[in-house]
């Protein structure tokens, strides 16, 4: 469904204009690493020989640090959407290091500005700006944060572990995002190459695109499920990239929900990950949105997408516009003129482009000129179906005959 959207407004629509120059507003190490990594990637792939269980590997942790964004920096830090204990914290803390995608409290504060100023300036990765801009190149730039807006972190600066990881970032980030992968494969089957060329460096790089489809594909393609203010979407394609987080429409519409996707058939591997570990006794307090509401903003948009059809359908003339006829007229017409007219319902209807067509053969309606056949259509000899009337109503009604009271 194509349907308008209207835009928000805020307070702060406007930021101040942007007076640095490109070359001063580069961010030198998110360009250095974004350009260089898929290069290593692509050379390491035409130079290094496969082997199966280096790419299991890659797959493991590929899944385990992504679960790190997914399940921790996304739905545990930026949307505190459950709760959970403290050897889970860790393992996510140190999972998301491992993705490189920065700290738990870079990647939250700049999320939930997002939210809170999505598709306006204030929007760090604003759609509205272009696929490009929204998927990397924002990353590229420093950004002045008097351009953008303000979300309350003061959780995360307090939280501990969120305090830690930021601190020691880089060392993580050497750590579990390239040393633990690399070694693994070097020491236990002889593969520091592959180790290090695919289950460091090229699955970073497809981590970060996946990621990076969050902010773009996810605000691109898909359907408006719940409502159609934002450019979030709901689309399957993007929940298959991006681990679960592609029923984005869903997600933007009840951010504090723990679920992006909510039927059985929906793929969302990051809310099947939260219900585990909540079995396990080590994730609680899973939040959920009242399905109540979720239904309301379905059914809304449903109805909404009807409308939109609906209008584009022929009703025929609208009754106001129709020709007002007395009965002395609509019998001249008829004995007069030959016209193949009858009434039902107040309404005129020239049935001669219906001859050939009708279901219950021509006797029925050469029986019908000139009458009223009210009481026929509505099962004296036969009880028409709403096709029947809509057909009528479309392509046979002509005029309204005058009451005669």
């Amino acid at each position: 469904m194509n349907a308008h959207i209207e835009r928000p407004t805020y307070k702060y629509d406007k930021p101040p204009p942007e007076t640095r120059p490109l070359i001063q507003r580069l961010h030198w190490v998110h360009v250095i690493l974004l350009s260089t990594t898929p290069l290593i990637a692509l050379y390491g792939v035409l130079t290094t020989t496969i082997q199966a269980k280096t790419i299991a590997l890659m797959a493991i942790v590929y899944f385990i640090s992504g679960l790190g964004i997914t399940a921790g920096y996304h739905r545990l830090w930026s949307h505190t959407s459950y709760t959970a204990s403290y050897p889970l914290q860790v393992f996510l803390a140190l999972a998301g290091a491992g993705a490189v995608q920065g700290s738990i409290f870079w990647w939250g504060r700049d999320h939930r500005v997002h939210h809170r100023y999505t598709d306006t300036p204030r929007d760090p990765y604003d759609a509205l700006q272009g696929f490009w801009h929204s998927h990397l190149g924002w990353m590229l730039v420093k950004k002045d944060r008097r351009r953008l807006g303000y979300a309350d972190t003061s959780d995360l600066k307090t939280d501990p572990l969120v305090r830690w990881q930021h601190k020691y970032y880089p060392v993580l980030v050497l750590l579990f995002g390239a040393v633990i992968p690399t070694s693994i494969a070097g020491l236990l089957w002889g593969d520091w190459r592959g180790g290090f060329f695919y289950a460091t460096v090229l699955r970073m790089v497809l981590l970060h695109h996946a990621t990076f489809c969050i902010n773009s594909l996810a605000h691109t393609i898909g359907t408006p499920t719940y409502d159609d203010v934002q450019t979030a979407r709901d689309s399957w394609i993007t929940a298959l990239v991006t681990m679960g987080e592609g029923y984005h429409n869903f997600h933007h519409q009840f951010p504090n929900d723990y679920r992006n996707a909510i039927r059985f058939y929906q793929y969302d591997p990051t809310k099947w990950f939260i219900r585990t570990m909540s079995t396990l006794g080590l994730a609680y307090d899973l939040k959920t949105f009242p399905a109540n509401e979720i239904e309301k903003g379905f059914i809304a948009m449903r109805v909404k997408e009807l409308k939109d059809r609906e209008v584009r359908l022929d009703f025929g003339s609208p009754v106001e516009k129709l020709p007002i006829y007395t009965e002395e007229e609509f019998l001249d017409q008829v004995k007069t003129y030959k016209k193949q007219w009858m009434v039902i319902e107040g309404f005129v209807y020239d049935i001669q482009p219906f001859f050939n067509d009708h279901p219950g053969g021509k006797a029925l309606l050469k029986g019908g000129i000139g009458k009223d056949m009210t009481e026929a259509f509505n099962g004296g000899v036969y009880q028409h179906h709403n096709a029947a009337r809509n057909l009528m109503n479309t392509s046979l009604r002509i005029g309204r005959l005058q009451p005669t009271f």
